[in-house]
């Protein structure tokens, strides 16, 4: 049995919902576009270690009570796994998360989206490294129309916007960060045979225990985050949806359909992006808005339906 059929087999199959790894793909890019929003506006307010380390922190908490069990029977199986189950917790938990937030202090949410489409290639790259799995030339005509998409709603139908983005700092950070989290995505393929649960304890204690040294150093050296509403119902949104419900879909929707079909939802993470600003901003939606949707839901249709054999 391969790690993939190992992870499936262990993940609760009789919940409908925990075999269609399509919805749970789309709630994860739902969640995670939310958290792009969220974390823009906390820039300037939560310093983005202490973001990320009481996110983690709280979301530990939360799965904690249900996962405790779990964790229990599946020990064994972790410590046979420790080292990749923590490299796991520092790439796609404390890494990624930290270094997205620090992005968002220095870089418009534009580019960061424009920067997030790239993240199928990357998933890819990784995936042939480690795993040997090449994308199919359906998977690649995939990525390539649902980017296309991605370009025409970002750029609102003018590809000559291109030349008039510039990036800075917050641009590399970030990329730094997609780099990041495309290994992690690639990597828990081969975590071991453990409940999701389990796997999200886990990472969740790990990940935000690995950024202590740095929040320690973050209190000593910038102002302390303010206790007040709206700090802490940003932290409530990012421990509960962004974290503990994205990473628990995620998490199965790659051991489902592995991460090659998997990556191709990052392109919807902008989608739901834009129209979130329509519901919540009041932007109008343009004729550019549809053409764009439409080809982001095709290529992804096109990447990540399973192949015949």
């Amino acid at each position: 049995m391969s790690a993939t059929d190992q992870t499936t087999a262990a993940a609760p199959g009789h919940i409908w919902i925990a075999n269609q790894p399509y919805l749970l793909l789309s709630i994860t890019a739902l969640c995670w576009a939310g958290n792009a929003i969220v974390g823009r506006l906390a820039a300037g307010h939560i310093p983005p270690v202490t973001l990320s380390f009481l996110r983690w922190t709280f979301a530990f908490l939360l799965v904690l009570p249900f996962a405790w069990k779990h964790l229990a029977r599946d020990w064994p199986a972790i410590r046979g796994k420790l080292g990749l189950m923590i490299v796991l917790s520092i790439t796609g938990i404390g890494a990624f998360n930290t270094l997205q937030y620090w992005a968002l202090e220095h870089t418009e949410a534009l580019n960061t989206l424009l920067l997030q489409s790239a993240a199928p290639l990357v998933v890819a790259l990784w995936s042939l490294a480690i795993l040997g799995i090449r994308l199919t030339a359906t998977q690649t005509f995939g990525v390539l129309l649902s980017l296309c998409g991605v370009l025409t709603i970002l750029l609102r139908g003018d590809f000559t916007a291109l030349s008039n983005i510039s990036f800075n700092k917050g641009d590399l950070i970030f990329m730094v960060a997609l780099i990041i989290f495309a290994l992690y995505s690639v990597l828990t393929l081969k975590r071991p045979a453990i409940h999701g649960l389990s796997f999200l304890a886990f990472t969740f204690g790990c990940g935000a225990a690995c950024l202590i040294p740095l929040e320690i150093w973050e209190l000593s050296a910038r102002p302390v985050m303010k206790l007040d509403m709206p700090n802490l119902l940003t932290l409530f949104y990012v421990a509960v949806f962004p974290s503990t419900l994205a990473y628990l879909c995620f998490n199965r929707g790659v051991a489902l359909i592995g991460a090659n079909r998997a990556a191709p939802f990052f392109h919807v993470v902008p989608v739901f992006g834009s129209i979130m600003a329509m519901i919540f901003l009041g932007e109008l939606p343009k004729t550019f808005h549809f053409i764009g949707f439409a080809l982001v839901l095709s290529g992804v249709f096109v990447a990540s339906r399973k192949q015949a054999t």
